[in-house]
């Protein structure tokens, strides 16, 4: 077998025998050159590395040649590595906003997009304004949110149209409104997202049946609360008579009556979540809110039991990391405690924010989690 000589190999396998393989125990940067010899996108943003030889620094997946270990040197930031008189690379732009930022810009804009034309834009329509082509688009849109860019309209249309109901003058004409080109396709896209026929729900759920129950548990009184789709609220407080209170609030028009021993089984459940939020809840559950609502309470409910995350990295899991303000109003709202788990939520810091329920409740869970087998 002829033997190469460094000339002869390929450029790619000169460039990565030049960076070397630290010891992890010894070395502080092992994971900055282990992500630089992998050109590891995950890396770029968390620091850069700048070239002595060449004046300039650049992203840990930069396609560029590989330079020697002795010219190499890490900066945390941009800011860092210029201050050190290195100028950006020109070829992987580190002081831009990277694939991730980008894209998630362009969802973002399509989501607004979506939200504020008169009719579910086309994907080709969207597409083009993402600069992407529609199968790009498509894909990138359903990995930040979730859902298709068809499914987001629908379920942003639904939203609207539970805003109109309460003060248009008939239901058509909340319809039409709320940008359905006929009745007939809000039955076919729009009723499940509603959970109720829009002539109820514009009475405030007159003629819905909700059962419910009060009882205590070890923070507090507990009001459950079910439709025939599945439970709708779990309240949590210092005296049964608010939580009621609150229940008709939301549904002025229903019809409230009390539990019967079907509903009491599931009562005993859900207090059993409360007192052990690790073993889960199973009983299906009527989620109520708007589109943007629903993202976040559907991003919560993916938090590991016994983990926490940030406001800010909830935002980004939906595709819309500037909505960090958004989602803390999301969990704000949310009506079903524990079994979607606004509790788990914290701030940047690791400190705990503001809790519907109260602070101490929420710090209580997030104890009970972390000790759990």
């Amino acid at each position: 077998m002829p033997i190469l000589t460094a000339s002869a190999q390929p450029q790619s396998a000169v460039a990565m025998s030049l960076v070397p393989s630290p010891d992890p125990a010894t070395d502080p940067n092992a994971d900055r050159w282990a992500a630089l010899a992998a050109r590891d996108a995950r890396a770029d943003g968390t620091f850069v590395y700048a070239v002595r030889t060449t004046g300039v620094y650049c992203r840990p997946s930069c396609a560029a040649r590989a330079a020697r270990p002795e010219n190499v040197s890490f900066h945390r930031t941009c800011a860092e590595a210029e201050a050190a008189g290195f100028r950006p690379c020109l070829r992987c732009r580190p002081d831009a906003p990277g694939l991730a930022g980008r894209q998630a810009e362009a969802i973002t804009r399509a989501c607004r997009l979506i939200e504020t034309a008169e009719s579910a834009p086309t994907l080709a329509a969207l597409a083009a304004a993402a600069g992407m082509s529609a199968y790009h688009f498509h894909r990138v849109f359903k990995a930040a949110t979730g859902v298709t860019p068809r499914a987001y309209a629908a379920a942003h249309r639904a939203a609207s149209l539970a805003a109109r109901l309460p003060e248009a003058r008939s239901v058509t004409e909340a319809l039409y409104e709320a940008g359905y080109g006929a009745a007939s396709r809000f039955y076919a896209e729009g009723a499940p997202r509603l959970g109720m026929a829009p002539a109820v729900y514009r009475k405030g759920g007159a003629g819905l049946r909700i059962r419910f129950g009060i009882g205590a548990c070890s923070l507090g009184a507990i009001l459950v609360a079910a439709t025939d789709r599945g439970i709708c609220a779990i309240l949590l407080g210092d005296a049964p008579e608010p939580l009621l209170q609150d229940l008709q609030d939301r549904f002025p028009g229903a019809e409230i009556v009390g539990g019967d021993p079907v509903f009491e089984d599931w009562m005993a459940r859900v207090i059993g979540l409360v007192e052990a939020p690790g073993r889960g809840l199973d009983l299906p559950l009527d989620i109520r809110g708007t589109a943007f609502q629903q993202r976040v309470w559907e991003a919560l409910r993916r938090i590991p039991v016994g983990s926490t995350a940030s406001y800010a990295e909830i935002a980004r899991a939906i595709g819309l990391p500037a909505a960090t303000r958004a989602v803390a109003q999301a969990c704000g709202a949310n009506a079903i405690a524990v079994a979607i788990p606004c509790h788990r939520v914290v701030r940047s810091d690791g400190a705990l924010s503001g809790y519907r329920w109260g602070v101490a409740r929420k710090r209580d869970l997030l104890q009970r989690e972390a000790e759990a087998p």
